[in-house]
């Protein structure tokens, strides 16, 4: 897919912000339409069809929170929100509410660039047929179609954390650090983002009705990072006539 192509909602009240982050984006080609508060975001999403949205946080009208509620009511889009907020539980209820990624202001527009292009570049992989179903019992994965049904019902997951679910369920057992799944997932290898992981494994425990006291099929490596363990299968009892003999 062309760059040109990709259409991308800069919802950021700061002129001088928008202005420069649009700037940057258009030189990459990428096509922007920016406004400046969260009403009006709501109302440009609903009225197009857009690849990814930069949302800040603290918006006039209608708040980040409120914008990324009802983006995620009805659209997987990647979604990278914008936050001033220097607290870490702060820092990623952007992640809790459903975005994929976050950026702290004040940030360099090149960085955040860099970021778009790579969640970009992911959600179009992602995207491409791959004819693989992985089946875990009362967890199935297709991801061609790129659907999760726990217990037969459909589980929406964002681009994120379907990306996650995949690494993890890939290889059982295998257990991956905090950084490499960053790498993977996110598409870049960014020192002091492993709570972003941490946020994403608690939404995909809380959309799966995995408890971590309990994990069925995630679990945490206490000082190192997460593994996926598929559940086993009860061995078939044996045959009566085998039995007598």
């Amino acid at each position: 897919m062309p760059q040109d192509s990709r259409k991308i909602l800069l919802v950021e009240d700061e002129k001088a912000i928008r202005d420069a982050v649009t700037a940057y984006l258009e030189r990459e080609k990428y096509s922007v339409v920016g406004v400046g508060d969260g009403q009006s975001a709501v109302e440009e999403f609903e009225k197009r069809q857009f690849d990814l949205v930069i949302l800040d946080l603290m918006l006039p009208k209608l708040s980040g929170e409120r914008v990324c509620r009802a983006i995620r009511d009805g659209s997987d889009v990647p979604i990278i929100m914008l936050t001033a907020k220097g607290e870490v539980e702060d820092r990623i209820i952007g992640l809790e509410l459903g975005a994929d990624d976050y950026l702290i202001k004040p940030f360099s527009p090149r960085e955040l660039v860099a970021r778009v292009r790579a969640l970009l570049r992911r959600t179009h992989l992602d995207a491409e047929p791959q004819l693989e179903v992985l089946d875990f019992g009362d967890l199935k994965i297709d991801v061609s179609g790129h659907k999760v049904e726990v217990e037969g019902r459909e589980v929406d997951l964002t681009a994120s954390e379907f990306k996650l679910l995949t690494t993890l369920a890939r290889y059982p057992g295998r257990v991956y650090t905090r950084m490499e799944l960053v790498e993977k997932v996110l598409g870049y290898d960014f020192e002091g983002y492993e709570r972003t992981i941490d946020s994403h494994v608690k939404n995909l425990r809380a959309k799966l009705g995995d408890d971590p006291r309990h994990p069925k099929w995630l679990y945490t490596v206490h000082g190192v990072g997460y593994r996926f363990e598929a559940p086993k299968k009860p061995e078939p009892e044996k045959d009566d006539e085998k039995a007598a003999e």
